[in-house]
């Protein structure tokens, strides 16, 4: 059976990105992420509302941009993989961390949030390249999602297709 690892993120940043560089100098990006959910609580009646942080980390030359534009309190969609970590604290105990591994990222809010985009929604898609498990492929750029791109006319039907047949389904 096939399985999927994917997860999509909406949300401020609760501080400003940490931008580092490993050794062999790859870009590594770390922010944190927070989601708000709210609803009525059906006995009371009042609203209740419960904040979840995120770890998110950015890596090559997506964490760059993520380094370079993002800032504390500005809204950002990231769509990634989760990842879990395996490491040991000063005593030596084994701790763990699940962690967002960033794969694709959309600035979010107008100019005067600190970004690109106007209008207050626009903003600037980066995606990596490729699908890894350990982050090797460089990212590549997307073109900013503020313009739609052109429209292509559609293709020639060929000549007999199950397009062409007309019939009353009602569903």
């Amino acid at each position: 059976m096939a399985s999927v690892n994917k997860v999509i993120v909406l949300g401020n940043l609760g501080r400003d990105p940490e931008l580092r560089y490993t050794p062999s100098g790859a870009a590594v990006c770390n922010v944190s992420v927070a989601t708000t959910r709210n609803w009525k609580n059906k006995d009371s009646g009042e609203r209740q509302e419960e904040t979840e942080w995120h770890r998110v980390v950015f890596y090559d030359r997506l964490a760059e941009i993520a380094g370079e534009y993002l800032k504390k309190g500005r809204p950002v969609y990231v769509e990634g993989r989760l990842k879990t970590r395996k490491w040991q604290d000063k005593d030596g105990r084994d701790q763990y961390t699940t962690e967002v591994i960033a794969e694709q990222m959309q600035l979010l809010g107008g100019r005067e949030d600190g970004g690109g985009g106007g209008g207050g929604s626009g903003g600037g898609g980066y995606g990596r390249g490729g699908s890894s498990d350990d982050g090797d492929h460089a990212p590549a750029p997307r073109a900013p999602a503020s313009r739609p791109a052109p429209r292509q006319a559609p293709a020639p039907k060929p000549a007999s297709s199950f397009d062409d047949i007309d019939d009353d389904i009602p569903f």
